[in-house]
């Protein structure tokens, strides 16, 4: 018999979510010859567009492995370069995507979700809409998923792509630690316009303000924008209750004495394409990403905060590492080298945006010695080959797993 007919290795399997990691998931899956279902909770046209995600040169070498890198043609904004400003309009620094990597391109969250789950489906991934996963029981030969309209679905594994709230997670681990706060709220928003500012020429404008964090990007015809706002606490209610009159002042009382075009992108924002707050949170460290025929993949292991830039490319690229492990492995030594391969670099990454965190919630003294020392690090560890580890990571899916 070939190894996919061998009892130990698996031949389905069941993906729990459609954002970024469960359509990857599946077409690596289908790729490694493993049929992968993904059920979704929200329904087509349901969830939230969000804010601007990038996706960095490192997840679209990830989705070029499964041929989905095509599917972002045209629809980003191209963003080659990060520039850092100070409040005052200083540049601290830039960081540039290496020329010899793909691009980094700015799209809404939910857009990328869909152009994904759409890739997914054309090349032959069932794709179930409106289902919540509640509950799995493992068989020891089979897992079978459990879901809040009391239907089930069985097959050899089921793979955890639920988010940073993964109900999977708990599954697999009832004492799984729950999501960190990072001190900061985030709010957003994406028009199809330019919201009073021009083409940033591929640059993404972000600045560490007085008071508050903030970043745009334009291409002139749409235009990308978020803001980081420091909360010691906060109640998810408060944040819900709040109105967009409420946040619209708040931000602009906070930066008001920034030089930046934070107040007037906020001028020109309408309710239609505001992102409501959300805390910013990650997961520094979860024990257990796997156990028996279920594992976790993307912000279900490895949470990392927006300040990363990197959690749609971290969740593509664990999405094609466990593909690549179970096409070669049994499940058991497949999930191990899966783990095996992944936790070093993202935990690398979640602790390299936790610090950027504190940054941005710095005091009035802390950030003069930040405004002052940043263009000296800058200029000294944000080099393309200083950030290669991050950016120019590739995973060679020709390679055989161990």
């Amino acid at each position: 018999m070939n190894d996919l007919q061998r009892p130990d290795r698996a031949r389905t399997a069941i993906v729990i979510g459609g954002g970024v990691a469960g359509p990857v998931a599946a077409l690596a899956l289908r790729k490694a010859g493993v049929d992968a279902t993904v059920f979704e909770a929200h329904r087509p046209g349901t969830g939230s567009r969000g804010g601007p995600l990038g996706l960095a040169s490192n997840g679209l070498n990830a989705l070029r492995a499964v041929g989905a890198d095509g599917v972002l043609a045209g629809e980003g904004i191209p963003a080659p370069r990060m520039v850092i400003h100070s409040g005052t309009g200083k540049v601290l620094g830039t960081v540039a995507t290496d020329p010899g990597l793909p691009t980094t391109t700015t799209l809404p969250r939910g857009r990328l979700a869909e152009l994904l789950q759409g890739h997914a489906a054309a090349a032959g991934v069932p794709i179930v809409y409106g289902k919540r996963f509640v509950d799995a029981v493992d068989t020891g030969r089979s897992v079978i998923a459990q879901f809040d309209d009391h239907t089930t679905a069985e097959a050899d594994l089921l793979i955890g792509c639920d988010g940073i709230r993964s109900a999977v997670r708990g599954v697999i681990d009832p004492a799984a630690p729950k999501p960190r706060y990072t001190g900061l709220v985030g709010l957003g928003g994406w028009s199809d316009g330019p919201l009073g500012v021009g083409d940033t020429g591929g640059s993404f404008h972000m600045v560490f303000g007085r008071k508050a964090f903030f970043g745009h990007i334009s291409d002139g015809e749409r235009t990308g924008w978020f803001a980081n706002l420091p909360f010691k606490t906060f109640t998810r209610e408060a944040l819900r209750d709040t109105a967009f009159e409420q946040w619209i002042a708040l931000m602009r009382d906070l930066f008001a004495d920034d030089d930046s075009a934070a107040l007037t992108i906020l001028d020109h924002v309408t309710p239609a394409s505001f992102i409501p707050a959300s805390p910013l949170e990650d997961l520094p460290h979860v024990p257990v990403w796997s156990k028996g025929r279920i594992a976790l993949i993307g912000d279900a292991a490895h949470a990392t905060s927006p300040s990363s830039g990197q959690g749609a490319s971290l969740a593509a690229e664990s999405a094609v590492e466990l593909a690549r492990c179970l096409r070669d492995l049994p499940v058991p030594q497949a999930f191990a080298a899966y783990e095996r391969g992944r936790r070093d670099r993202v935990e690398r990454v979640i602790a390299t945006a936790a610090r950027t965190n504190q940054s941005k919630a710095a005091g009035p003294v802390a950030a003069r010695f930040r405004d002052a020392l940043m263009p000296f690090f800058m200029a000294r560890f944000t080099t393309p080959e200083k950030m290669a580890w991050q950016y120019g990571h590739t995973i060679d899916w020709e390679a055989p797993a161990s």
